[in-house]
């Protein structure tokens, strides 16, 4: 058995979404303290000659995702009404507004 002390980057859960020449990878991962946990999307990408990949990665705190997933979708749904409006998006599952999470008076969700 291994007793070394686990490192903040060990994920305790990880999904991959493979989509074409790229695939993204959601992984919960637990702090140094290994009391609270994050999470991070990293897209991996081959470079030009195929035999490398390049990672870009962000870290989401459990005390952002409600601002996070509120972002993207702002985010997604401009692209779908305002920037392709003609592009067929049928495939892409709409989040409903009235299942996102209010804000509260303070800034915080209710």
């Amino acid at each position: 058995m291994d007793d070394r002390p686990r490192r903040f980057e060990d994920e305790v859960f990880s999904k991959r979404v493979p989509a074409g020449k790229r695939s993204y990878f959601f992984d919960v991962k637990p702090t140094r303290s290994g009391e609270d946990f994050f999470l991070t999307i990293t897209e991996s990408r081959r470079t030009g000659d195929g035999e490398r990949f390049q990672k870009s990665t962000i870290r989401i705190y459990k005390e952002d995702f409600g601002k996070f997933i509120e972002g993207l979708h702002e985010a997604v749904e401009n692209v779908r009404t305002e920037q392709l409006p003609r592009y067929d998006f049928s495939d892409v599952p709409r989040l409903d507004p009235d299942t996102l999470p209010e804000r509260d008076d303070a800034g915080g969700w209710r």
